[in-house]
């Protein structure tokens, strides 16, 4: 099991869900921090308790993945200590809508794909060049079932989760040999507010998507990334899919 104490590890959409709980599973690991997400004030709030509770130190930064020259700004101006990443957790992502492709709606389109395929590329391309130099490094995306099985109403959506998975298994072989890891965690259900960014801010629709079985949470989900971030050197996991014991892909789970 390799140690996480000191290395820089940067996660994107940090300020809920699983980023923030990947943000506190690191944190006790006693690693170095940097959270970026459109919600400062949430990182901030966040950096303040973990570097307060576990003497580390931690950077934050106001981030839409989307927008590429704020991508490249940030991390060219990051600290000097934290300049060498060691561990990019590629988490800002959503879903928007549950229409049809016939009747899908172009801005969520648009926002899924800029977020999910474009805005993974963009962090992915500011961070991986450094990681290839000095021969060490880890990116983990967050995948998802929706990227191994499609289902209705989240074409769009799963074509985006199907294109983190392309992404990831292409960099692995790019990378080969250069000492860079590449994992792709891919949940099931995750009870966070992915189902009410989803649904626009519709608590009662977002509850529904829980109702009758048990599934992950934030922390479950964390749990994995810390598993794959403290393999030894030698070891990569390429890919993890982990879903609620009541869930078996992305069609199929047993509600009571």
């Amino acid at each position: 099991m390799e140690s996480l104490q000191g290395k820089t590890v940067l996660i994107t959409g940090a300020s809920a869900g699983i980023g923030e709980s990947c943000a506190i599973a690191f944190a006790k690991e006693r690693a170095k921090l940097i959270l970026v997400a459109r919600r400062k004030n949430k990182v901030d709030e966040l950096a303040r308790k973990l570097s307060d509770k576990f003497n580390i130190d931690v950077h934050t930064s106001l981030l839409d993945v989307r927008d590429r020259a704020q991508v490249k700004n940030v991390v060219a101006n990051l600290p000097s200590e934290f300049t060498e990443v060691d561990i990019l957790i590629n988490n800002a992502g959503l879903a928007r809508g549950v229409e049809t492709v016939a009747e899908g709606n172009y801005d969520n389109w648009d926002e899924m794909i800029d977020t999910n395929i474009k805005g993974m590329l963009n962090v992915t391309r500011a961070i991986l060049p450094g990681m290839i130099e000095r021969n060490r490094g880890h990116i983990i995306y967050l995948g998802s079932t929706a990227g191994h099985m499609a289902y209705t109403g989240a074409g769009v959506y799963c074509a985006t989760k199907f294109s983190v998975r392309a992404i990831s298994d292409t960099i692995r072989i790019e990378v080969v040999g250069t000492g860079v890891k590449v994992t792709s965690v891919d949940p099931g259900a995750v009870e966070t507010d992915f189902s009410k960014v989803r649904f626009f801010g519709d608590e009662e629709k977002a509850a529904k998507v829980y109702q009758g079985f048990t599934p992950l949470t934030a922390e479950d989900v964390a749990e994995s990334i810390i598993f794959c971030a403290t393999r030894p050197k030698h070891a990569n996991i390429n890919e993890l899919i982990i879903t609620s014991t009541s869930q078996a892909n992305s069609l199929v789970i047993h509600r009571e």
